[in-house]
């Protein structure tokens, strides 16, 4: 069958494909255009695996929300370039992935390609893209939570579209719940800049924190060390690092310590139950760093200091007439977790010379 000027056209106007990849499917598949187009988009894939090798560690985060801020969708989707991220093109597939995440609820990468999307498998749909685009692209990492009558979702995506947190606050009651839906946008965003890797502090394996504090502890001594040497002011070292070490006998001995010191200081012991809780409190602030760098509801809120963001949650739960508290919390960022290439160009070269 000979291969018209027009069914050339109608075949790139549908796949996207170079003009000379459609002239060959279209006389490969005697003008057929279903085959025509399931024969580029093989020869596409096929291009794609190719690019296996490549690292793909740029992107973009997506975000779907449902209206009622009882649901929200996360996907954090690779390319290799920068450049191509912000190509509508991909900013469409980003859109069409979070879409058919939140619409499926797929619990897994594998379960995503395995739904349906407008009468064909959605594996296919992507890969179409990819090849449309000519980048390798993957999708990395999806996440979903899903809200009850007295929970709220909300999530906020930096301007970057490289970080994504979507969060979940539970109340006592709906009326609490819909109130609180700003806050919950509010903590996602903090945890967007301060990046927590962990709800609480309870989370933490017991020998990661012994391992972190006999690491930090080494560090500060050495920092103290240089200090010294430039007559600069040492650094606290602490005895702890997380409120899991601060046991009730930790907590008691802290006590006699400051109430020993008072003594030696000459305080009167009648004004000791005024210094002693001021000083307790900064006793536990100065052993729970790694809690205020790593988990969510100990950090230092963002948006008043003052207090951490489980405390921040409970007075906007108050302030609504009823709690609140943060249940979960996903956090994604582009590319976290990959292994970048570096390039050494003149050892290519040499290779090449050899």
């Amino acid at each position: 069958m000979a291969v018209t000027a027009a069914m050339v056209k109608e075949l790139r106007q549908a796949t996207d494909a170079p003009m000379m990849d459609c002239k060959k499917a279209l006389t490969a598949c005697d003008g057929d255009m279903e085959k025509s187009t399931e024969w580029l988009r093989e020869r596409g894939v096929a291009k794609s695996a190719k690019k296996s090798d490549r690292i793909a560690a740029e992107g973009s985060i997506g975000l779907k929300i449902s209206d009622d801020f009882k649901k929200a969708s996360l996907v954090e989707i690779n390319s290799e370039t920068d450049f191509v991220a912000k190509n509508d093109g991909f900013k469409d597939l980003v859109s069409r992935t979070v879409s058919q995440i939140f619409e499926t609820d797929s619990k897994s990468v594998e379960a995503l390609r395995e739904t349906d999307v407008k009468g064909k498998a959605f594996s296919a749909y992507f890969d179409e893209a990819v090849a449309k685009i000519g980048e390798k692209i993957e999708a990395r990492r999806i996440a979903t939570l899903v809200a009850d009558d007295n929970t709220i979702v909300n999530g906020y995506v930096h301007s970057n579209t490289r970080i994504g947190v979507i969060v979940a606050i539970e109340c006592d009651s709906a009326k609490t719940a819909e109130a609180l839906k700003d806050m919950a946008k509010n903590v996602a965003m903090h945890a967007s800049a301060m990046k927590p890797s962990t709800l609480s502090y309870k989370d933490f394996d017991a020998d990661y924190v012994d391992a972190e504090t006999k690491g930090r502890i080494v560090a500060i001594k050495k920092e103290n060390e240089e200090r010294a040497r430039l007559k600069k002011p040492l650094i606290n070292v602490p005895q702890f690092i997380s409120m899991s070490q601060l046991t009730d006998d930790v907590m008691a001995q802290a006590e006699t310590d400051i109430k020993a010191k008072l003594q030696e200081q000459g305080k009167p012991e009648k004004i000791w139950d005024k210094i002693v809780p001021g000083q307790l409190a900064r006793f536990v602030e100065d052993n729970t760093t790694l809690d205020k760098e790593q988990a969510l509801l100990d950090q230092n809120y963002v948006l008043d200091d003052k207090m951490n963001v489980a405390a921040a949650v409970a007075a906007a739960g108050k302030e609504a007439g009823g709690t609140a508290e943060v249940t979960a919390f996903i956090r994604l960022e582009v590319g976290e977790g990959i292994e970048k290439k570096v390039d050494d160009f003149a050892a290519e070269v040499a290779a090449q010379m050899a």
